[in-house]
C-alpha cells in the first residue's frame, strides 16, 4: 500500500515529523493508531514476555527504512489487528521513549478510520478491548494523553 493520506494530512507534515525526528537523534521511528468505534478506542495487550509486557497500548509499530509514516501506520494497523485503515484524519502528537534496544524512539500517533471495525485479528499481542472512551484507560501517561488530545477534538 502506498500510503493512506486524506485533504486534511499532507505530506508536507509527515516528512516535517520525520525530518525533526532525525535532527533531534531520534534512532527509530514508531506510529501509533488511535481506532474509535461506537465511542470506544481499540486498545491491545502486549504479551507477558514482551517488551513493556502486560500494559494495553494503540496498534503501533516500527517505521522500516525508507517508509513514509503513513504507508507504516497502514500497514501495522493490519499487520496487528486485520484492520484497514482507509484514512489518516488527523495527528494527535508524539512522544519519546527508550525502545528495549535502548535505542531513543519517537511513536507519532494519528487518529484513523478503518473500513470495518470488526474482526480483530491479532497476531502480535494476547488480547484486545474497546475501551470507552468517558473512562481512564489502562494505558501508559504518554498514551492517556493522546488520548486526551483525541477527546479535544
Amino acid at each position: 500500500m502506498p500510503g493512506v493520506t486524506n485533504r486534511v494530512m499532507t505530506g508536507t507534515l509527515l516528512e516535517d515529523l520525520a525530518s525533526a525526528a532525525q535532527r533531534d537523534g531520534i534512532a527509530q521511528l514508531v506510529v501509533g493508531a488511535v481506532v474509535v468505534h461506537d465511542d470506544r478506542v481499540l486498545l491491545l495487550r502486549r504479551p507477558a514476555d514482551d517488551f513493556m509486557g502486560g500494559i494495553y497500548e494503540l496498534p503501533s509499530g516500527k517505521v522500516d527504512p525508507g517508509e513514509s509514516l503513513d504507508a507504516a501506520l497502514a500497514r501495522e494497523v493490519t499487520e496487528e489487528t486485520g484492520l484497514t485503515v482507509e484514512h489518516l484524519d488527523t495527528y494527535l502528537g508524539a512522544f519519546d521513549y527508550t525502545f528495549g534496544s535502548g535505542r531513543p524512539s519517537r511513536q507519532f500517533t494519528f487518529a484513523v478510520t478503518v473500513a470495518a471495525p470488526k474482526p480483530v485479528i491479532l497476531t502480535e499481542h494476547n488480547d484486545h478491548r474497546w475501551h470507552p472512551l468517558d473512562e481512564e484507560p489502562p494505558v501508559t501517561d504518554a498514551v492517556q494523553q493522546i488520548l486526551a488530545n483525541y477527546q479535544r477534538g
